[in-house]
C-alpha cells in the first residue's frame, strides 16, 4: 500500500491524498491552493497521476481547499464516482458552480488587464459547464452507512463537527498481508463551538491521517469570544461599518449564529447584518433547511430569530449592484462576505472601501493562509494592493479566534485520546510547517506515539 500527498501537507490548502493499494487507486478530497500566485501555479501544475486510472474519490466536505479541483479532475479525464455525504452533495453544488463562475470572471478580468506585451491570456481552471459535469459524479451516502465503492474497500463516512456534512473518512482496505483500516480526519470541528454535535469517536486506526490547523495553538474560551464582538461591534457601529470576511459555508452560519446570540441576550443593541455573497445566501438557507444536524442550542436560537427579525436585521443581497449600494452605507451595517481569506469575491469590494476609514472595523473570524490578503492584514500590513489599487489600512482590525470550525491542539489530542491505542503510523497533515511539526512533537510526548510523520507535499510513504 502506497500513500502518496499531493497537497495539505506542510500547508493548509490543497488537500489531496492518494491511496493505491493493489488494484485499487483512489483520492481522498481534491482541493484547490489557495495563497496568491505560488497557489495559482499549484492548481494549473499537471496532475502527479493519470485520473482516467483513478477508480474513486471520497470526499471529506465541501469547503474549497478540499474540493476545488474536483470539475478539473473531471475535465482532465475522471470519470468515476465521487462519494460524499448527502449535505455535501447539497453544498457541492452551490460552491463549485460558484468558483467556477469566479474564476471565468477573475480570468476574464486578468485577460483585458494584461500586458498584452508580457503575458497570456488567462484561462479558468474550469468552467461553468465543467463543474457542472462534475456535479453529475456524486455518490450522496448518509453518515454511518458502510459502502463498498471497489472491490476489496469499505468504507464509512462519520460526522467531524467541522460544517454541515463535513465527515470523517473510514476505509478499510484490504492488502495482500489483510484489512488495513485507514482513517482521514478531514477538518474536525470543536466540541465546544456549539454549532455542530462534536467529532465522532474513532477507537483504532491502523494508518491515520489527522489535521493539524490549530496544532500549535488554543482558541479562546466562548465567553472571551463574546466579549470581544461585543467591544469591537458595539464600539465601531455608531460611528461606522463593521466588516467581516467569512467562509460563505460554516463561518458565515457561525457568525450569524454568534450575534444572534448577542442580540438575543441584549449584549448588543438590534443589529442591521448583510450577507454579501450568493453562495452565503444559499449555504445558510441549505442550514436552516436541515436543522436536525445543529446542537440542540442552536437550533432554539434559530427559532428565536424567527420569532424576533427585529432584533436581528438579515438582509441578502441578490445582484451585483445591491452589493456595490452597501458601499455607500456610512454607518451601521455589519457586511458579511466571501472569501474568508479576502482573496476572491465581493469581501474585496468591501475592505476597498472601508480598510481605509479610521471609524471603521474588520473582523477576522477565520484562519488566513500564507500569501492571502487577509494574512497580510492580520500581519500588520499598512497598506493592501486591491484591484490594481494601494489601499491604506486604517480600519481597526481585529482577529476574533473562538469562532473558528477548526478544533485547537487540546480539541484535537481530546480527539486522539479516543483511539484505545496508538495508530500503527500517523501522519500530521493540513497544517503549516510549524503548526504540523509542532502538533506531531505533542503526540509523541503527550500521547507517547512513536510512529509519528509530518509529511510534505509530493512525499510519498509505503505501508506494510
Amino acid at each position: 500500500m502506497r500513500l502518496s500527498f499531493l497537497g495539505g501537507a506542510g500547508e493548509v490548502t490543497g488537500s489531496c491524498t492518494l491511496l493505491e493499494s493493489g488494484d485499487a487507486r483512489f483520492l481522498v478530497d481534491c482541493g484547490m491552493f489557495q495563497g496568491g500566485h505560488e497557489a495559482w501555479a499549484k492548481n494549473l501544475a499537471a496532475l502527479a497521476f493519470d485520473p482516467g486510472r483513478l477508480d474513486f474519490v471520497l470526499l471529506t466536505h465541501a469547503h474549497i481547499d478540499h474540493s476545488g479541483l474536483l470539475p478539473r479532475l473531471a475535465a482532465m479525464g475522471y470519470r468515476g464516482p465521487i462519494h460524499v455525504t448527502t449535505t455535501t452533495a447539497e453544498l457541492l453544488e452551490v460552491m463549485l458552480l460558484d468558483s467556477a463562475h469566479l474564476q471565468e470572471k477573475e480570468a476574464e478580468w486578468r485577460s483585458r488587464h494584461r500586458d498584452a506585451r508580457r503575458q497570456h491570456p488567462m484561462t479558468p481552471l474550469y468552467t461553468v459547464n465543467q463543474a457542472r459535469a462534475c456535479l453529475e459524479q456524486l455518490h450522496p451516502v448518509a453518515y454511518e452507512t458502510e459502502f463498498h465503492p471497489h472491490p476489496g474497500v469499505s468504507c464509512a463516512f462519520h460526522d467531524a463537527g467541522h460544517i454541515l456534512g463535513s465527515a470523517i473518512v473510514d476505509a478499510r482496505v484490504r492488502t495482500g498481508s489483510g484489512t488495513r483500516r485507514l482513517v482521514f480526519s478531514g477538518d474536525l470541528g470543536q466540541a465546544t463551538n456549539g454549532m455542530l454535535p462534536p467529532p465522532a469517536r474513532i477507537d483504532s486506526a491502523d494508518v491515520l491521517l489527522v489535521e493539524s490547523t490549530y496544532g500549535n495553538r488554543l482558541h479562546k474560551a466562548p465567553e472571551e469570544t463574546q466579549v470581544e464582538l461585543v467591544s469591537a461591534i458595539g464600539g465601531t457601529l455608531g460611528r461606522g461599518n463593521v466588516i467581516i470576511p467569512a467562509f460563505a459555508v460554516g463561518r458565515t452560519q457561525a457568525v450569524l449564529y454568534a450575534l444572534a446570540e448577542l442580540a438575543r441576550s441584549g449584549r448588543l443593541p438590534p443589529l442591521r447584518v448583510f450577507i454579501d455573497s450568493p453562495m452565503a445566501e444559499k449555504a445558510t438557507l441549505i442550514t436552516r433547511r436541515h436543522l436536525e444536524l445543529l446542537s440542540p442550542p442552536m437550533r432554539e436560537l434559530d427559532a428565536w430569530m424567527r420569532r424576533n427579525p427585529a432584533e436581528l436585521q438579515l438582509r441578502y443581497t441578490h445582484d451585483v449592484e445591491d452589493s456595490k449600494a452597501l458601499n455607500q452605507i456610512r454607518s451601521g451595517a455589519i457586511i458579511i462576505s466571501a472569501s474568508g481569506m479576502c482573496d476572491a469575491g465581493r469581501i474585496k469590494h468591501h475592505l476597498r472601501w472601508n480598510l481605509p476609514r479610521r471609524e471603521c472595523a474588520v473582523l477576522i473570524t477565520g484562519f488566513q493562509a500564507e500569501g492571502t490578503l487577509g494574512r497580510r492584514l492580520v500581519d500588520g500590513a499598512r497598506s493592501v494592493r486591491i484591484f490594481n489599487d494601494d489601499i491604506a489600512v486604517r480600519a481597526q482590525l481585529h482577529t476574533i479566534g473562538g469562532l473558528s470550525a477548526h478544533a485547537d491542539r487540546d480539541g484535537l489530542i481530546k480527539w486522539l485520546r479516543g483511539f484505545a491505542h496508538a495508530p500503527g503510523r500517523s501522519f500530521v497533515v493540513h497544517g503549516e510547517r510549524e503548526a504540523a511539526v509542532s502538533f506531531g512533537d505533542t503526540l509523541r510526548s503527550e500521547l507517547g506515539w512513536t510512529s509519528v510523520e509530518v509529511p510534505q507535499r509530493g512525499d510519498a510513504y509505503t505501508i506494510a
